[in-house]
Formats: structure tokens, sequence, C-alpha cells
């Protein structure tokens, strides 16, 4: 098979979708992979080390034209739509749920598409996910506190607190993967961590591990507003396999919030956020789209 790696042109996307040993694996077994000039190297993988361990290094229009199977980190872009082709293989995160476009012009070129989120174990587990969430878990804390600051317009403090001085507010919604890993970073820092789920099995579990450092609360809309009252980074884990995340901050919720908080939403590609609820007023809280 003749495989494509096409470099990712979705905005500050860096990842690329096979690194040069995962080239080594594939033409071992016989398998020919293009690379795209530059593919990798957002994520410090040059093209040299692609070639060494076998692919060979192409443009982009020859990489969609060849391959039999397309394998990408990001859904296809409408500019990428027209380079795929009926029976040709797509591997990539897609996330349709709330990209209805996206799917008419995938049915419309009749591609064969294997979404990562979509790929289940028999224990129901989301094996090519999952790493996916612990990486945007820990890193949902690092950017909330990049926004804290206050050269970008946030509330201007420290989650862990000094002598004298009370720690951050951070509250979870969600204790998936992304909740899990989250709480595990936010908790580091020395932040007060507060997190929301429907499930009290999952709550017990992290109350388990967590004691004391941790504060579960089951998720409803009287927690959750009592919550965002006093938060100062707002973390969004919701995942439904295959269907929207809901959308639980409502409009009312959000002028409760103290200015200059913020909101870090993970799930912002399964429709789990409005973008529309962002504002530039500086009263209101930032809302970063993870």
């Amino acid at each position: 098979m003749i495989i494509g790696v096409p470099k990712e042109i979705k905005e500050d996307e860096y990842r690329v979708s096979l690194t040069p040993a995962g080239a080594h694996d594939l033409t071992m077994d016989g398998h020919t992979v293009l690379v795209e000039d530059g593919a990798g190297e957002g994520s410090g993988l040059p093209n040299q080390l692609y070639e060494k361990h076998g692919a060979h290094i192409a443009e982009r229009n020859d990489i969609f034209s060849r391959s039999e199977m397309i394998i990408k980190v990001k859904e296809p872009l409408p500019e990428e739509f027209d380079l795929l082709r009926e029976g040709q293989i797509l591997y990539t995160y897609l996330h349709l749920a709330p990209a209805p476009d996206l799917a008419r012009a995938l049915l419309d070129r009749k591609v064969t598409c294997i979404a990562y989120e979509t790929v289940q174990l028999s224990d129901d587990a989301l094996p090519l996910l999952i790493p996916m969430s612990e990486v945007a878990g820990r890193m949902s804390i690092h950017e909330g506190s990049k926004y804290l600051e206050r050269e970008n317009k946030g509330r201007g403090i420290l989650l862990g607190g000094v002598p004298g001085v009370d720690p951050g507010h951070v509250v979870i919604i969600g204790g998936g993967v992304v909740g899990a890993n989250a709480a595990k970073m936010a908790i580091g820092t020395g932040a007060s961590v507060t997190l929301l789920d429907v499930n009290l099995s999952r709550l017990r579990y992290l109350d388990d591990i967590y004691g004391g450092r941790l504060k579960t609360l089951m998720s409803n809309r009287v927690n959750l507003t009592e919550s965002l009252r006093t938060a100062d980074l707002v973390i969004g884990a919701i995942l439904i396999p295959g269907a929207r995340a809901p959308k639980l901050i409502t409009r009312e919720m959000l002028s409760l919030m103290m200015p200059g908080s913020v909101i870090v939403d993970v799930g912002i590609d399964q429709g789990g956020g409005d973008r529309n609820l962002s504002s530039h007023d500086p009263q209101r809280p930032h809302i970063h789209s993870g």
C-alpha cells in the first residue's frame, strides 16, 4: 500500500501523524511511505530522519494523488476536500458530530474514513484518543495559567498561591481522562481543585486517589453554578464518544464568574463549547479553546 503523510495546515497544529519509527515499521512490512516536505518539522522531526527510515519526501499534490491511504492528525480543511478521492482511506481524528459540512464533503467524495476517536477495544477503551486526552488534560492547566497572567488580561494570580495568600481555584467539569490529568497537574501546582462529574463511581475513584487534595461534586446545575462563582480557572473536559459534547455553562452562569477568570474548553472540537460566548470585555472571563 502507498501511505501518505501530508503536513498539517490547521492553524497552530504542529503535530505529525507518523514518526520516523512508524515509517520504518511500515516500510519493513512492504509499504511505501510518502511524507510531505517539512511535515515533521513542527515536531522536531526533519525530512532526513524520515528518509533514513525508508520514507520518501514528496510534494503535497503528489501525496494525495498517489496514496491509497492518507494519515493525518486533524480533520481535512475545506482546501483539502478536493484532494481526496473515491475509495481512498482517510485515517485521522475527525470529530464529525459538530461538523456536518465535513461529513457531507467526505460522503460526496466517497472516502473511506476511520476516525481515531471512534476506535474502541473490547472493554470500550479508546486507545487512540486516550494519549491525546492525557496531553490535553495536562496542557489545559499550563494554558489556563498563561491566560491568568495580567499581561493576557487575566486575574494576575498564581494558581499555587504563596504563603499568606490563598491559592487559585480550579474547577474541572468532567472526570474522564482529560479531567483526571488536569486534576493531577492542578493539584501539583498547589491549587484548590474542584472536579464535577455525573458518574458517582468515577468520583469515588478520584477521591480515593487524591483524598483531601481534590474536592469532588456531583455535576448538576446548582453545584456547577456555585463552583463557577469562585473559579479562577475552569477546564471543560466532557466527551461523549461519537456525539456532540453538551454545553453546560450558560451565559447566565458566565456572568457570575469573576472578571479575568479563564475557561479552557478541551471539548471544543466535539462541539462542547460555544465560541460565541467569548468576549473582549475585560469584565468577562477569557475563553480559550483547547
